[in-house]
This record gives structure tokens, sequence and C-alpha cells, in this order.
């Protein structure tokens, strides 16, 4: 167990007072976390040194998910055909984290552009989960919830989710992940999957932790034309008493469900109710649209993100010869992975001459009934509980057998709330298993306090 092995606060605490020796603090954590990456492959670049302190987070290590542009360290988005590109400039969540004197330790491991649910798409190694390396992190921001997992040292990530990839792998990998309403956080810099739905969040030890990180990248941005015009706040403020509050529990939300997992999230919410709480069973019937209506809108768009990438301006190139068609696919045939090809081409069909409004416009209304359901819901109530995902998490071996399809389904509670673009948590509930807690749009002080209330009476 490291010197080190305290909570957040403890740090900033001792950081303010002079007890932290920052040099020796910063060459133990990038030592331990070399060698754990060696092991899990939950890091795609490590820094080499630490930055100078400043207040606010005098420090604190901070890693960044590979598809967040990060200047002078390789950003990817776990893809061959990104190869070797080095960003000349931070994303604003990123500068942010400096400007508040934040250590960029280095870029986690992902699924290639987000693609998955596991982790294991990855073009530099399969993250593996600490608890047990026969198991997924999840995805596919693996490598940022097994990073937090496994060090025991004081430190946030920034992460990001367009169906579930906070969410998933912070419940496979007993931490908090938090992911913010739509817009709340800058997307300028982040390596887009798909525009719409794209949101940068936290993955953190515990709820005050991913508040804070909240706290720091949250705000407007002039860069970015989805960015709202909210004022930065501090989201650690919480308001720990669950008198009176008000939980909707979505039967469709069951269905199917692992018994072990329905079990524990149940019991999470009776402990919620024995503390002042209550709940009530909802229906929300959109519920079993939103998967396919998901995955069409991401799919477009990322098949036209993805364009981009064709060798002639970074990343992955080849040597130019023959029409350009033909220097194209042959870059993109070596650059990218199956599964990017595999959403690539079903993102072109669904937006092909005839097709655009028989799956993407069909898709996009479908969108907008589902954000009907939530909000009408959530004027009667503080707060969803749910499972965070139907599965604890599997081991490799169990993946190995799924079909693409059956991967799409395991996203089945998480893309109906990233599709409507609303603010969610997931807290541990047990092994491998997260409460899924769904709040308003801009309600996540709210939504943070309900999700502190349940850590602390765990």
């Amino acid at each position: 167990m490291t010197k080190y092995n305290i909570s957040v606060r403890e740090f900033l605490h001792k950081s303010k007072s002079g007890e932290i020796d920052y040099d020796d603090f910063s060459e133990a954590y990038i030592k331990e976390l070399s060698a754990v990456s060696k092991k899990l492959h939950l890091m795609q670049t490590i820094a080499k040194k630490s930055q100078a302190q400043e207040p606010i987070l005098y420090g604190l290590p901070v890693t960044v998910k590979d598809n967040i542009c990060t200047k002078g360290m390789q950003s990817s988005a776990g893809s061959k055909i990104l190869d070797g590109y080095i960003p000349p400039f931070d994303a604003t969540s990123v500068a942010r984290v400096r400007e508040a004197g934040g250590f960029i330790a280095g870029k986690t491991n992902q699924d290639e552009f987000g693609f998955g649910t596991f982790s294991t798409n990855s073009a530099y190694g399969i993250p593996k989960n600490p608890f047990d390396p026969e198991r997924s992190c999840g995805g596919s921001s693996g490598g940022a919830a097994g990073v937090i997992a496994a060090l025991q040292f004081p430190q946030i990530a920034l992460a990001e989710s367009t169906g579930g990839s906070i969410s998933c792998p912070a419940a496979f990998c007993n931490v908090v992940g938090l992911t913010p309403t739509y817009g709340l956080v800058s997307r300028y810099g982040l390596i887009d999957y798909a525009n719409s739905l794209d949101k940068i969040g936290v993955i953190a030890k515990d709820v005050h932790d991913a508040a804070l990180g909240l706290s720091v990248v949250a705000g407007h941005d002039d860069k970015d034309s989805t960015s709202l015009d909210v004022q930065r706040k501090d989201y650690t403020r919480l308001e720990m008493d669950m008198k009176g509050v008000r939980i909707a529990v979505p039967k469709e939300y069951f269905h199917g469900v692992d018994s072990g997992v329905e079990k524990n999230v149940w019991a999470a919410i009776k402990k919620l109710e024995s503390n002042g709480a209550t709940y009530q069973e909802v229906s929300l019937p959109t519920t079993k649209y939103a998967l396919a209506a998901y995955y069409i809108v991401a799919t477009s768009e990322a098949s036209t993100n993805l364009s981009k990438f064709c060798g002639l301006r970074y990343g992955a190139s080849d040597k130019i010869e023959g029409n350009f068609n033909d220097y194209f696919t042959k870059v993109r045939t070596a650059g990218f992975g199956e599964e990017a090809k595999r959403r690539i081409i079903l993102g072109t069909f669904a937006r092909m001459s005839g097709y655009r409004e028989q799956y993407y416009m069909k898709a996009m209304r479908v969108r907008t009934q589902i954000i009907n359901d939530f909000k009408k819901t959530l004027k009667a109530f503080d707060v969803i509980a749910a499972p965070t995902m139907p599965v604890t998490a599997p081991k490799f071996t169990e993946i190995e057998k799924l079909t693409p399809l059956q991967n799409y389904q395991m996203d089945v509670l998480t893309v109906p709330v990233n599709l409507a673009g609303m603010p969610h948590i997931s807290v541990p509930c047990a092994d491998f298993t997260g409460l899924h807690l769904i709040g308003d749009h801009l309600e996540e002080q709210r939504l943070l306090s309900i999700a502190g209330c349940y850590e602390m009476i765990r």
C-alpha cells in the first residue's frame, strides 16, 4: 500500500498546508502508473514529468481519455488511423485542468473512437479489469475507469460518453462515473464519434471527486457552438439529506437484467428509501425503441466524422499513387479496425439517398419521444434509479462468444439517457455493479447530492 493512499480531499488539504512533497508524490505516481499500465494495458501515453502546482488542484493527477486532444501527447482515439498524431493544442477541458493546477498524467486506453462496450476494440492493447484481469474494464472509457480503480493515489480521470462509455466502465470497475448534460462541458478538442451525442465527463473514486472534476471543466466555451450558456460553479457543495427525495424506478430497465444485478440494485433503492426517500415504479414506454434509434443516429454521424481520416492531413498515410479513391481505400483499410469499419458501413447505408427519411429522420423523431418520456417523469420525481448495466463485468472468454448485435444490446440501459442528453451518474452498489441515477437537464447538483447520500449510507 502506497503512503499516498489518501483521498483527493486529504491531498488538496495537505497540498495547501505544504505537507505534500510534490516531487516525491509525482515520481511515485508516475512509477506506479507505468507499472500498472504495463500489466493491465490501461494507458496509451504516460507523462514523463509533472507540472507546476497551482491552487484548486495543486498538482492532482488527471488522466485524459485518448480521444480528448492533449498538447504534446499522442491523441489517437485508440485508432491506428491517428497513430502519431500529436495535437498542437489542448481541448478546453484539458486546458481548464491545467489552469486549475492539475497534472496531466497521460492518455487512457479506449475502444477505437469509442466503438465498443468492453474496450476490446482498441488498437493499443485491451485494458484489463484491476479486480480480475480475466474480466473487461467496460467501454469505451475502459482505461480511465481501470486507472482510477487500480492506483491507490488521489486522482481523477477525464472521460467521454456517447452511449454509455462513462457509466459502463465505472460500473464494471467499482468506481464513480459522471456524465453531464450535453453541452455543459465544452466539446472543443474532442475527436468526435457522434457530434449530437458526445459528452466529456469524469470518472473518480467517489462522488465528491467527480463533482470536483466537473467544477473544473464545466461552463460555457465560445470555441464550441454546442456549449450551453452556463456559468462555472462549485458542484462539490452537496446536500447530504434524502428526506423527501422522490425516486422513479422504470419497469423496463429490469427486463432481461441478470438476477444478481436486479437484486443488488433493488437493495440500493430500498436503502435510499430507509433513509428518507420514497420510490415508485413507473413506465418509460419508448425505452424499447432507444437502442435501434441510437445506433442509427450514432453510426450515421460517425460515418461522416470519420470520413476526414483519409491519410492526407494527419495520422496514418501511405505513398500517394493511383487515383484518390484507391489511395483513401488503402489507408482506411489498413488504419481502421473491424468495428470501426462496421459502423462506418452501417452509418453510410443509413444516410444513403432514399434511406435518410426511412432511418435517420425516423430515429431522430424517436429520440424526441424518448426525451419527452424522461421529461414527463422528471416533472414528478427528483431522480430516476435503475441498473447501470444488465450484467456484471464479463470475462473476455464470454465476450468472445458474443455477436456484434449481442454486443450492441449490452448498451440497452445506457443509450436512452445519452440520446436524451441528460446527466447521469453510476455509483457502485455491489461488485462490478452500478446503481444508475438519472436527472433532468442541468440538474447535476441535485443528482450529485443524491449519489453522495447513497455513497454515505451504502
